[in-house]
């Protein structure tokens, strides 16, 4: 039911990330509905898969807060996951508003321009846990939350409405390895001064009890490495300082070199070493050492945990590796968790190096990795903490939604909503729930074109992929007479058909008869030519194959 509007509201419209894990943002709004100033909160994106060939990178589409920009107050990254802030160096031509952002979260963003400011300067400006902003209508205090990267952000958002924290991700850790734990005295604290809605991550809702330690999985990861007999691997993903730091102590500790291996892991690495968040660790060694140090004293750390193609494990894996090769008996450790769709590339990547004898270890066999995000006991523990009238659950596929807002349910929060990417749900005045609907689409890079992906020709592409391409040039003259035979090109469909007939041959019969089927005056009309021809050769391919091929005709008259 989509509630009446009111005169004066506070209101939080997702873009991304709500229904689904990843490219999250979301907007803040206060004032009527047509003098709304917005504050928006992370600026992030997915990546493209087998659905989506050709594009790498999906953003959300900000057409909405681009047509209102001059009302954007400001843009908080409240972490540099690329979830949460990898569109912004795309999207932020668009939207030209201030950006707040941690150290690292700065640092990430500027190793992407190769250190320098983009051609147009972004303007930003750094905050650390306990600063204060006044972003337009919005009173933003920045909250220390630990997460799984240096520097994570909650936000406590004051406004004359009411008060609202937005988690971003998070989890409690007491030993979380890196930067501090969650304090929760302080987020009760921030509850005992009214917390009216809370929006929040859903990601490991629906996983009962609490997230591992990160002190627990170096402790585990330390043991693996000790007792390893020759080169350890581990994968990681590259954002996560914390584990990296604690598999080159682990190394230290046991008498191994470490080798960083991965162009995001050097970048992120360069990065965590400017801002001294490695200090007082033995150096990295250059890959090309990898061969002519004793395979029992190697730690290699490398980019690749989620099978992407074109990352270091998978190259090595294949052994496509310039300077890295595995030998029998190698350990792999995957540190880390294979994201929901990536689970085939994973397991080719691990069939490979099955191939060649190596030892694999993932979180099903021992302690290498802890989630980032909170599992069911831990968010109990939050809304003990924050106690809120209002919960809006955000970070989830629609299960995880629905098991978060149970949940808040369950811990006496007065109202439990429910939104998707697009509504603007009221937060306060209550009533609170969801009072109108905009369009909140998607963006594909393609190659270097961002673009709606219905302009993209991406349609094309998996029709293509499916079933092939029928390419036909005929000439006529203009009294319609067919000037030589047509030209035939075909792309991705078999060879033959099932008693040995050539599919090229095939096409040209069905070609030519569906010309000359059409009397003689009525040639003249190309467009009438063009399209026997495509049906012609469309459907005998269909009826030789089962399958029907994107067909292209191009009549040329002389």
């Amino acid at each position: 039911m989509i509630l009446a509007k009111r005169k004066d509201e506070l209101v939080f419209l997702p873009l991304g990330g709500v229904g689904e894990i990843g490219m999250n943002l979301g907007l803040y709004g206060i004032g009527p509905e047509f003098e709304r100033n917005w504050l928006m909160v992370d600026c992030g994106l997915t990546f493209g898969g087998p659905d989506t060939p050709g594009v790498d990178l999906i953003f959300p589409d900000v057409k909405f807060i681009e047509d209102d920009r001059a009302n954007l107050a400001g843009i908080i990254i409240t972490h540099a996951h690329e979830d949460h802030y990898g569109a912004l160096t795309e999207l932020w031509p668009r939207l030209r508003a201030p950006v707040y952002m941690t150290p690292f979260a700065h640092g990430l963003l500027m190793a992407k321009y190769g250190g320098n400011q983009p051609d147009e300067h972004i303007p930003v400006t750094i905050v650390r846990a306990g600063d204060r902003h006044k972003i337009g209508p919005f009173d933003v205090e920045f909250v220390g939350m630990s997460h799984s990267l240096p520097e994570p952000m909650g936000l406590m958002l004051r406004t004359d409405q009411s008060n609202v924290f937005h988690s971003a991700d998070w989890k409690l850790d007491p030993t979380p390895g890196f930067d501090v734990a969650t304090d929760l005295d302080q987020l009760k604290a921030l509850g005992d001064e009214g917390i009216h809605a809370l929006v929040s991550d859903s990601t490991s809702v629906v996983t009962p009890g609490v997230s591992p330690s990160e002190a627990d999985v170096s402790a585990s990861l330390k043991e693996i490495i000790s007792e390893a007999p020759h080169r350890v691997i581990v994968t990681t993903f590259a954002s996560h300082v914390g584990r990296i730091k604690a598999v080159i102590e682990a190394a230290a500790d046991t008498g191994r070199e470490v080798i960083a291996v991965g162009r995001s892991m050097e970048r992120i690495l360069s990065v965590a070493r400017e801002l001294g968040m490695l200090e007082g660790l033995p150096p990295i060694r250059d890959q090309e050492m990898f061969q002519s140090l004793p395979r029992s004293k190697v730690v290699l750390i490398c980019t690749g945990s989620q099978g992407e193609s074109r990352a270091a494990l998978a190259r090595i894996a294949a052994d496509e590796h310039r300077h890295i090769s595995f030998a029998a008996g190698d350990r792999v450790i995957f540190s880390s968790r294979t994201i929901p769709g990536n689970e085939r590339q994973v397991s080719h990547v691990i069939n490979n190096l099955s191939d060649r004898n190596v030892e694999i270890i993932t979180d099903r066999d021992a302690l290498v990795h802890a989630s980032g995000h909170p599992r069911r006991d831990e968010v109990r523990q939050l809304y003990k903490a924050l106690r809120p009238d209002v919960a809006l659950p955000v970070h989830g596929e629609p299960l995880h939604l629905a098991v978060h807002g149970r949940l808040a349910s369950e811990m006496g929060v007065r109202q439990a909503l429910s939104a998707r990417n697009g509504q603007i749900v009221r937060l306060a005045p209550d009533p609170a729930g969801v009072i109108d609907e905009v369009y909140a689409g998607r963006l594909h890079l393609d190659g270097r074109l961002l673009v709606d992906p219905l302009e993209s020709g991406l349609q094309e592409r998996k029709k293509v992929a499916y079933a092939g391409h029928i390419a036909v040039a005929i000439v006529i003259d203009k009294k319609g007479n067919l000037l030589g035979e047509p030209q035939i090109a075909l792309t991705g469909l078999p060879d033959t058909d099932a008693v040995g007939e050539p599919f090229h041959e095939i096409v040209l019969d069905a070609v030519v008869g569906a010309i000359e089927s059409i009397p003689r005056q009525r040639r003249k009309d190309a467009e009438l030519v063009r399209e026997s021809a495509r049906r012609a050769a469309r459907a005998e391919t269909n009826q030789r194959w089962g399958k029907k091929p994107l067909c292209r005709v191009l009549v040329s008259v002389l």
